[in-house]
């Protein structure tokens, strides 16, 4: 669910400051990138991005939207769902990224973003008693959220 308009541009000058505290720049166009992505209320694909993109920036192509969201990854401000294809705003920039874990409703398509060490440290010791020495751990679990599973 997109947050209201002051708190967006609230966030975007966070992330702004954020970006420059690492010595990067959120560039108009990676500030308008990021907004569609916090103004969306689900998960959204680098092409909706694009056409919603040349709404505002005539001049936009699909290498330009990838850059501007390479550098919001980078610089955790989104996170890429796998299974989806798709983005979403980082519910907090400064956990671990390596370490996510997502859950997908599969009937109304919303993600929740939670960050779990204990679910992160089960998994790689799981994977270590097997003799497998862990790197990213980014978990992506279908199932229904509490509002689809008649709980909210």
């Amino acid at each position: 669910m997109a947050a209201p308009h002051r708190d967006i541009e609230a966030q975007l000058a966070q992330a702004a400051a954020q970006c420059a505290r690492r010595g990067a720049q959120l560039t108009p166009l990676r500030r308008d990138v990021l907004d569609l992505i916090w103004r969306a209320s689900s998960p959204v694909t680098a092409y909706q991005l694009l056409d919603q993109l040349k709404a505002i920036r005539k001049s936009a192509v699909p290498p330009t939207i990838y850059r501007a969201l390479d550098f919001l990854i980078e610089n955790r401000l989104i996170h890429r769902i796998e299974r989806l294809n798709a983005f979403i705003p980082c519910a907090e920039a400064e956990h671990a990224h390596a370490d996510a874990q997502f859950l997908i409703c599969k009937n109304c398509g919303v993600v929740t973003e939670i960050d779990d060490h204990v679910v992160t440290a089960a998994l790689a010791s799981a994977a270590r008693a097997k003799g497998f020495l862990p790197g990213r751990a980014i978990i992506e679990l279908d199932g229904l959220c509490a509002a689809c599973a008649g709980q909210g």
